[in-house]
């Protein structure tokens, strides 16, 4: 599994173009989350398929509640797929 950054955001955008079901060229960082409408149901979709893709789990608790942006959901999953890339090494 790579870790390089740049490599996981292509992929973490095309999962919640799928997961949240929006058009990929909808997606850009600095969208927020409730204007593509993905709802909490896509939420928890999205979480689970990084999951089960990466390993790494996302809690649906506290850290969810700073999220507004794509990029700030890029930014937590990343960082919870390097640390767990890093517990696995």
């Amino acid at each position: 599994m790579s870790t390089n950054r740049e490599t996981l955001t292509t992929e973490l955008l095309e999962l919640v173009a799928q997961e949240g079901m929006v058009e990929p060229s909808e997606i850009t960082p600095q969208r927020k989350l409730e204007e593509l409408d993905i709802q909490s149901a896509d939420f928890v979709m999205i979480l689970m398929a990084i999951e089960e893709k990466y390993g790494a789990y996302v809690s649906v608790d506290n850290e969810l509640t700073d999220v507004v942006t794509v990029q700030d959901l890029l930014d937590l999953a990343i960082s919870k797929i390097e640390a767990h890339q890093a517990a696995e090494a």
